[in-house]
């Protein structure tokens, strides 16, 4: 269990810590701020794609062995980010980095194959815990780090530990005899880049060609036509790369679609807090904090997604995941509103508590519940598409907020308008998360041996 949460907290504190740099690269690459924005862009591309390929490749050959290499590939990124000298070297790193966001499937699986029958709800909800956490420390430690240090000690001072991970998972942890036959479906897996990818740069570059830009809605259009060609290639394949009569069991759907609606209100409060706390008192709603003090504004939002996360089995077995969903989408949405009627330090710093708490009680929940739904066998890639689902989640609802504090825009500075549209938005995202989660069937006690027929039956009664 250490282990993975090492490689899991690695993976998601780099996600999110070149965020407060990234004024700091822009300067040092002599780049723009469009381009610098890619080193998010890039991350966020390869890890949507990779993620559930991953996830795939993990069932089919062996999870230990996939994670291994998964830690190997983020480390080399790494390596090439952190020596990179310009914005084409620190890029390509950054999509190398990407891929592993399948460290999160790969994990799932293992607990799920590996641990007690008793110790998988809670092991499940602390790593799906861990990628809220993480994206919140890596804010904390990535303004540290751009306020003290050199911007390439972000890249260095991770590669430790993931090396360490790598040696660690070769070394320690046991290879599962839980396979899934059958072999790569490769045309799947190239319309499923080409789709996504597609989706998510239109959706990255709303900021500079507009929602309503004739460049944003053909490549959106070309994105979702190649995505409905993918799900026909996936229905004839013979092996599918993602099983669509999988994704279609409601214990699957509604649990990804509360994913990406808890995804969609979560990324827009990470991105707003900080700058709303750095912006100067001058504007009347700011508080003139530095980065670092402003990154601190998510330390509680951290610690209580972690709390959450160590006890999200005994919540399980006391009142299932399910009402963990609904009651933690809840309490998450109470705080978005809570947001976005008060603005003095104290409000912000109780919102932070109750989105921390809100989130990490669902983030674990959704682990949980996609494990429920299937067989053995399929883990690995139903926990990569809801892994992926929440990352898309994510690119809306922070493009959503970036395009409303563009929009407000006065002396130079944002207005509160476009903070307060940006936090009731997230609100609405996450009280719509109330009820996806409330379509979420109550699950039965499934055999983590039943074959898959019987295992579906029992998620999706009648």
């Amino acid at each position: 269990m250490t282990v993975l949460a090492l490689a899991a907290l690695a993976y998601a504190a780099l996600s999110s810590a070149v965020i407060p740099a990234l004024p700091v690269i822009e300067r040092a690459l002599q780049t723009t701020e469009t381009g610098v924005t890619w080193l998010l862009t890039g991350f966020l591309l390869s890890a949507s794609v990779g993620t559930a390929i991953i996830g795939k490749l993990g069932d089919m050959y062996g999870k230990q062995r996939l994670l291994v290499w998964t830690l190997v590939t983020l480390s080399a990124g790494t390596l090439v980010s952190a020596v990179g000298g310009s914005l084409a070297v620190v890029l390509a790193g950054r999509v190398i980095q990407g891929v592993a966001g399948g460290i999160f499937p790969l994990a799932f699986g293992i607990v799920r194959d590996e641990f007690p029958r008793d110790r998988v709800p809670g092991s499940i909800g602390l790593l799906s815990s861990i990628l809220g956490v993480g994206g919140g420390l890596g804010l904390v430690v990535g303004g540290l780090i751009a306020e003290h240090l050199s911007w390439h000690w972000l890249f260095w001072m991770p590669l430790l530990p993931m090396l360490a991970a790598a040696v660690c998972t070769w070394l320690l942890i046991p290879e599962s005899q839980v396979r899934s036959p059958g072999r790569v479906n490769w045309l799947a897996a190239a319309l499923l880049s080409v789709g996504m990818g597609s989706v998510l740069i239109a959706i990255a570059q709303t900021a500079s060609w507009g929602w309503t830009g004739a460049r944003t809605l053909g490549l959106l259009a070309f994105g979702l036509a190649v995505c409905g060609l993918w799900i026909v290639s996936e229905l004839r394949s013979s092996h599918p790369l993602v099983d669509m009569h999988m994704m279609a069991v409601r214990g699957v759907w509604a649990t990804n679609l509360a994913a990406f609606l808890l995804g969609g209100g979560m990324y827009a409060c990470f991105l707003l807090l900080p700058q709303f706390a750095q912006l100067p008192a001058s504007t009347g709603f700011g508080y003139g904090a530095s980065v670092v003090l402003a990154g601190l504004y998510l330390l509680p939002c951290a610690l209580g997604m972690g709390l959450l996360g160590s006890v999200a089995g005994r919540i399980e077995r006391r009142f299932s995941s399910r009402f963990a969903l609904i009651t933690g989408t809840a309490v998450g949405a109470v705080a978005c509103g809570w947001l976005a009627i008060a603005t003095r330090p104290y409000d912000m710093l109780i919102s932070s508590t109750l989105l921390g708490v809100g989130i990490g009680l669902a983030f674990a929940a959704l682990g949980n519940l996609i494990v429920q739904a299937v067989p053995p066998s399929q883990t690995g890639v139903a926990s990569g598409m809801n892994t992926v689902v929440r990352t898309l989640g994510g690119a809306v609802g922070g493009q959503i907020a970036a395009t409303f504090v563009a929009g407000s825009m006065l002396h130079g500075l944002p207005a509160l308008a476009g903070f307060t549209k940006t936090f009731a938005m997230a609100a609405v995202f996450l009280a719509l998360g109330i009820g996806a989660a409330v379509l979420v069937p109550v699950m039965k006690d499934v055999q983590p041996n039943l074959p898959a027929e019987a295992v579906l039956q029992i998620a999706e009664p009648g």
